[in-house]
């Protein structure tokens, strides 16, 4: 019985897919932070030298790997890479970090998103209000119950909005490409982009407080976030935030661009496609995220308390600042419910993506069904997402973030750059980005892709391995009562990268067993 591939339902339909994948909780609440934090506007030099660069090459890379993949039957990096050169048996291999990164991701992310679905209902029940920012900071804990210093953390009501968000992932998971993850795709995204807007409108239009300086308003709080501090530019730090911001803003180097793009048919454009989809999250970001956060804290806190502001933390930006900003404007909760349910938006249409790499690979290189292929994600998801639940104020979904969100993705973004510029070829790759194509890449990328894109990530590997390796492997910066959470939070990274690199080795086990019965048969 021949297997029929799912596909999307149409092209809007990918293209909203992958942006949703790339539109998340980072572009309203860790760009903002970033920019703001290393030197203002100057961020935004290296940001787009970074985009150029290395997000947009990569971009084109995952699309057209993915899309050549999934002609051959794969959805996911193991298969994709090994379809690029199938002689190579050590191709498929380095395909893991696409399933591994956005698994690891998962363990976290869908906890967070889950604060946000519940802090837009306690918004719109008027739960959201207190007089100052520690009080706040303290319902924030108490959700999170890490506000007692107890040894465990994880609240009744944080267990019971994870427990919605966890099944309303799986639910829309279930359903499929076309019948889940694009339906969902298709009402949030629009939905988020309304919601965004009147909350920019609202920030762009807010008064000071009563006896505020004049010039204490949310234009001068774009000012703070966009006037340039030149001299930041020496710091090689703001170098690698924009590139790393670059990496957690369009998803790329984590396998779920190359998983959507296999979905795509063999002569369906991917170089228009993705560019669309790259540019609605930079306008999410820049546009849209640049105008919400620092500037409200502006105008309602004033120059002389946004600095502090905005180096507390992107959890305290969205979950501390926000909410105590809105409780000072009329029609407040409501406000407070357009922010974080455009937050709880943004995470669910970033992590349906992430769990699609795992489920595709079970279906595609195991034969299973996509009902039980998602069952299976369920229970084994379900149970790694604990950890971060229960040891949040043990540094555990800090150092989960670390490994999924940082090391995996630069090292996945890495091995596909270069196998498919060099291994697979960079004139085939040219010429399958140009299949069906509506657009023609201005050939300066081809050069790009070959040659700078892999010397940066490489660059930024060595420095990693120089400045920080060490100090990361003997955990000197954690606190020594942290130390066993987080090394059993390793434990459980290196098991699940040994347990994938010995499934990827019995997949094609079993394909060339059905290989060989397919030529004695004949």
């Amino acid at each position: 019985m021949v297997k029929i591939r799912e596909g999307w339902g149409s092209r809007i339909g990918v293209i909203l897919a992958v942006a949703g994948s790339a539109v998340g909780l980072g572009n309203f609440l860790r760009f903002p932070s970033q920019v703001a934090q290393n030197g203002g506007g100057a961020f935004m030099i290296p940001y787009f030298i970074a985009l150029i660069l290395i997000g947009i090459p990569l971009m084109w890379v995952e699309w057209t790997a993915g899309r050549y993949g999934g002609s051959f039957g794969h959805s996911s990096a193991p298969g994709i890479f090994h379809s690029l050169r199938p002689k190579n048996r050590a191709m498929k291999y380095m395909g893991v970090t696409g399933v591994l990164g956005p698994f690891v991701i998962y363990m976290y992310y869908v906890y967070i998103e889950s604060w946000c679905l519940a802090f837009a209902y306690y918004s719109l029940i008027g739960k959201l209000q207190f007089s100052s920012a520690e009080g706040y900071l303290s319902f924030l804990q108490w959700y999170q119950g890490v506000g007692d210093g107890s040894s465990l953390s994880g609240s009744t009501p944080g267990v019971i909005f994870f427990l919605i968000t966890f099944l309303a992932n799986m639910a829309v998971t279930y359903f499929g490409i076309k019948g889940g993850i694009e339906k969902i795709c298709h009402i949030a995204l629009p939905t988020l982009f309304i919601f965004a807007v009147v909350l920019a409108i609202r920030v762009l239009t807010m008064d000071a407080p009563p006896g505020a300086p004049p010039d204490q308003n949310a234009i001068g709080g774009l000012g703070f976030l966009w006037n340039p501090d030149l001299s930041a530019l020496k710091s090689p730090k703001v170098w690698l935030a924009a590139a790393g911001q670059i990496f957690f803003t369009l998803s790329v180097g984590m396998g779920v661009i190359l998983t959507y793009s296999s979905y795509v048919k063999r002569n369906d454009d991917v170089a228009l496609s993705g560019l669309t989809a790259a540019s609605t999250n930079e306008f999410a970001e820049v546009i849209l995220g640049g105008s919400i956060v620092i500037p409200a804290a502006f105008a309602f806190f004033g120059a002389a308390n946004i600095g502090a502001i905005a180096n507390s933390g992107t959890f305290n930006l969205g979950f501390v600042t926000m909410p105590q900003i809105f409780a000072g404007i009329p029609g407040g909760a409501i406000y407070g419910f357009l922010w974080f349910f455009m937050l709880f938006l943004a995470g669910i249409t970033s992590s349906i993506s992430l769990a699609q790499p795992a489920v595709a690979f079970m279906e595609d290189e195991f034969n299973y069904t996509r009902e039980k292929s998602v069952k299976i994600f369920a229970a084994i998801t379900f149970i790694l997402c604990q950890p971060a639940l229960w040891f949040l104020n043990k540094g555990v979904l800090d150092d989960l973030d670390f490994w999924g969100a940082t090391v995996i993705i630069v090292l996945g973004a890495t091995f596909e750059v270069i196998l498919v510029a060099w291994v697979f070829g960079i004139d085939k790759m040219w010429a399958e980005l140009h299949r069906g194509g509506l657009i023609k890449v201005p050939r300066v990328f081809k050069f790009v892709i070959k040659y700078i894109s892999p010397t940066l990530l490489i660059l930024m590997l060595v420095w990693w391995l120089i400045d920080q390796w060490w100090e990361v492997i003997t955990m000197k910066s954690i606190p020594a009562e942290n130390v066993p959470y987080v090394l059993g939070t390793r434990l459980v990274l290196l098991t699940l990268l040994v347990v994938l690199m010995a499934l990827v080795y019995r997949a094609w086990r079993r394909r060339e067993k059905e290989s060989q019965d397919i030529e004695v048969t004949q």
